[in-house]
């Protein structure tokens, strides 16, 4: 009995990495985190872990009061989403997702920063 504790106690935390993977995260993204455009994206294209619902995307510019909801999602679960930008003025600014997994129902939630310096 006195090592069934400690033999649970190392057999949770080597199952810790499945658990943590089994989370849709972001892999790839465009434009990337940190990037400079030279022009204002198209499109917006997520990459994820695994097949999920994207449930939220938005984006701000930077002094903007508020930030703009990108709309309409598409309704089918994917692990890859390329969804068309709104016309995009010289600027900084976020991006921001939220994702629901298809294996565990598991939110996730990101930002991605980008400059762009020159509108479209």
């Amino acid at each position: 009995m006195k090592y069934v504790v400690p033999f649970l106690m190392i057999a949770g935390l080597f199952a810790m990495p499945l658990v943590a993977r089994s989370h849709a995260h972001l892999m790839q993204s465009t434009p990337t985190d940190g990037s400079t455009m030279a022009l204002a994206p198209e499109h917006f294209t997520l990459v994820f872990s695994e097949s999920a619902h994207l449930t939220m995307l938005s984006i701000q510019k930077d002094g903007d009061a508020s930030a703009q909801k990108i709309e309409p999602l598409p309704q089918e679960a994917n692990d890859h989403f390329e969804i068309p930008a709104p016309r995009l003025a010289a600027g900084a600014y976020t991006l921001k997702f939220r994702n629901i997994a298809t294996n565990d129902s598991h939110i996730t939630s990101g930002s991605i920063r980008f400059t762009v310096t020159a509108g479209r």
